[in-house]
């Protein structure tokens, strides 16, 4: 196992570091879940998408790794949807737990060990509020508790701001009772209509930054290893949990901080206040969900990503390519014994390969080339293999296609039959394109026993009539199968 070898990029530190954990070969990975106020945007699950494949990949280099993602079900945007559908605000936030959890089934996204909810960890959380409180470094006002930043020298060591600028540019909102700018809330007093729980400052609620402190600390300890989650929760929602989880424990509060890229919509920054959001099962109905998790981890973690009709048509039609490819394969070896010998040239290597791109901060984007160069390999030992030696061939593209599984574990693509992938591809297709199926089967048909009669004029005719209705066609050895050709550029 190469675990040692594993570098990632730590916000913290702003470089690339060696990951080594706190108690060796396990790891505590947190990633801050969704508010489910509503259905999750695509940018939220490129986030998400990006995690899976982090832990799943942590897991396939042998560690052991507990993953916990939340849910916030307590919240300000939550209390005003509820007002607006006229649910009760802890009613509404179970719907869309549900429906998080039904579109993170369809993008293949594994369920964390845990997924601990904000109203399920009052008492964690009213215990920490309690610690900062008595430290000195969050003070009650009118049934309100704020944390002092003032009292926290450290406070923006993530963001790398300054304080005396970040203070020039914050005000105190009307019905605000803090007595700074910057301090935020860790308990809010209760408001006609609300959720609100009992605490020794009066009933009230918690503030959003203060249940991740408090959750983490339960299920991974006052110190873990990784945090995670996209670039805009860095300041001020991660800021706030180091300087009220390190405020509260005296302790290193995470280990290494990763951030998530932008998802972009045609070059413009996706954002709630631009009406410019889309959301994951409305993007679900226009592309298949493993090539919208390709498309996803096609970019590094990191690195901004456009989300673009192009991008999403490519990586349907690349997904095609393999599950093709894969079809090939299984075709030719799946469940035949070509004994024990030698294979031929080198076909670990892309696996290798893979596995060092993957080890280079979670390089997604240079792993899928490695990727490529397998699938290659396979193609070409399919369609033209450079040996005559059968039996090295089938072993060969066994191998390899072995190697697939094992990939496929870390990325969660290819996890479909490959015939069962391309049909329902196939089947979306036909609908977008109003091609007439029963016409397309009896030209194949015909087609068929044109060549049958060797009369390959006709066939060759039958096969441009169905090219001019946006089909094409591929002779196998399991017979012929069509699917619908991608559209003209």
């Amino acid at each position: 196992m190469a675990a040692a070898s594993i570098r990632l990029f730590n916000t913290m530190t702003m470089q690339k570091e060696t990951l080594e954990p706190a108690v060796p070969g396990k790891l505590g990975v947190y990633v801050c879940g969704p508010t489910v106020y509503s259905y999750v945007h695509i940018g939220n699950a490129r986030t998400f998408t990006s995690f899976d494949v982090v832990v799943r990949y942590l897991r396939y280099r042998g560690f052991e790794v507990k993953y916990v993602r939340n849910y916030t079900d307590v919240d300000d945007k939550i209390i005003k949807a509820a007002h607006e559908t006229g649910e009760a605000p802890v009613a509404l936030a179970a719907r869309f737990v549900e429906a998080f959890r039904e579109d993170a089934r369809a993008l293949h996204l594994l369920e964390p060990d845990v997924s601990p909810k904000v109203s399920d960890h009052l008492a964690e959380i009213v215990g920490i509020i309690g610690k900062l409180v008595d430290k000195g470094l969050a003070y009650e006002s009118k049934g309100d508790v704020y944390f002092s930043v003032r009292h926290y020298p450290e406070y923006a060591k993530l963001s790398k701001r300054n304080l005396d600028d970040l203070c020039a540019g914050e005000r105190v909102q009307p019905g605000e009772q803090k007595h700074e700018p910057l301090d935020f809330a860790l308990w809010k007093a209760a408001k006609p209509g609300e959720p609100a729980w009992d605490s020794p400052w009066g009933k009230g609620r918690p503030g959003w930054h203060i249940e991740c402190s408090a959750m983490s600390a339960k299920y991974l300890g006052e110190t873990f290893d990784i945090h995670g989650g996209g670039l805009d929760l860095i300041f001020p929602h991660h800021e706030n949990e180091i300087a009220q989880s390190e405020g509260a424990s005296g302790k290193t509060f995470s280990r290494y901080w990763m951030h998530c890229g932008f998802l972009d919509l045609e070059g413009a920054k996706m954002s709630k206040s631009l009406g410019n959001v889309v959301r994951l099962r409305d993007a679900l109905t226009k592309v298949d969900p493993e090539a919208l998790r390709f498309f996803f981890v096609s970019t590094h973690y990191r690195h901004p990503l456009n989300f673009a009709d192009k991008g999403l048509a490519d990586a349907e039609q690349r997904m095609e390519y393999f599950y093709e490819t894969l079809r090939k394969v299984d075709e030719r070896v799946g469940g035949k014994d070509f004994g024990k010998g030698p294979l031929y040239g080198e076909p670990h290597k892309h696996l290798t390969e893979f596995e060092s791109q993957m080890d280079d901060d979670f390089n997604t984007a240079g792993a899928l080339g490695a990727l490529s160069g397998l699938f290659a390999q396979m193609n070409e030992l399919t369609d033209k293999p450079p040996v005559k030696d059968k039996a090295q061939v089938g072993r060969t593209l066994q191998a390899l296609r072995e190697d697939v599984r094992k990939v496929s574990g870390v990325l969660g693509l290819f996890e479909d039959e490959p015939a069962q992938w391309l049909l329902r591809r196939r089947d979306r297709a036909v609908k977008e394109r109003g091609i007439d199926v029963a016409k397309v089967e009896s030209l194949i048909q015909a087609r068929n026993e044109a060549r049958k009669a060797k009369n390959f004029a006709e066939g060759d005719r039958l096969r441009e009539e169905l090219k001019g209705m946006g089909v094409e066609i591929l002779d196998t050895a399991a017979g012929t199968v069509w699917k619908v050709a991608p559209p003209a550029q």
